[in-house]
């Protein structure tokens, strides 16, 4: 459940086009500004503004006043950047989206409504449809000792190639507030994170991953 068509569905994101092309979603990290730039270049300007240079923002988001935004970077539509958010570039954000006070955003694709509400750093990371970040969680995009990121399913360890490479959240995710996830954490589709977690690896789909990295399945209720 780690490959691009298994975690993400089409037509919920700003970037399908692009990410699509890949058959692991992190393949598409080290491309996302020129992806930007290209975008930029077929927007409709009589739906979106160009707020600064580089930096369109559709009619229908909100920006405060206090938000810093570093092109490029596309803004969908009824997506709110509140207070003091801070977007340092190659940012594609999708629609319906909620960007927080404080939160940090830095070479990433935002899926349509996803919320990373307060205190966030989003980095080098893909976050999925309707996921959603608690306060004060993060991802973590390089390792301490600077060696390039692996992704660990089940016991296999993937080569990346990239030394920069936060996490990848599927759709409908759930990350707790202060939870940290390290560099190429993968979170399957419908899982859930406990807060002040620190994760690594790969979560399974419909999961809980709970305290002391205990990861049980969810109890269908229907």
């Amino acid at each position: 459940m780690i490959k691009t068509e298994e975690l993400f569905t089409r037509g919920n994101g700003p970037a399908d086009d692009y990410l699509f092309t890949f058959e692991y979603p992190w393949q598409a990290l080290s491309g996302i500004k020129q992806f930007i730039t290209e975008q930029i270049s077929r927007l409709d300007r009589n739906e979106y503004d160009e707020i600064k240079p580089d930096v369109f923002a559709h009619k229908t988001a909100v920006i405060y006043p206090t938000a810093y935004i570093n092109g490029p970077c596309i803004i969908g539509a009824n997506t709110e950047v509140r207070q003091c958010a801070f977007i340092r570039g190659s940012a594609i954000i999708g629609k319906n989206c909620v960007i927080g006070n404080s939160t940090e955003l830095k070479n990433v694709i935002i899926c349509d409504n996803v919320q990373v509400p307060h205190y966030n750093y989003v980095g080098d990371s893909i976050l999925g449809f309707k996921s959603h970040m608690g306060a004060g969680a993060v991802t973590s995009n390089v390792k301490s000792d600077k060696t390039l990121v692996t992704v660990n399913n089940n016991g296999e360890r993937i080569e990346t190639g990239l030394k920069k490479f936060g996490a990848i959240l599927g759709e409908n995710v759930e990350v707790g507030c202060n939870s940290v996830l390290n560099p190429g954490t993968i979170v399957c589709p419908r899982s859930n994170i406990y807060p002040l977690s620190c994760v690594r690896g790969t979560v399974p789909p419909d999961s809980i991953l709970k305290t002391g990295n205990i990861t049980v399945a969810k109890i269908n209720k229907e």
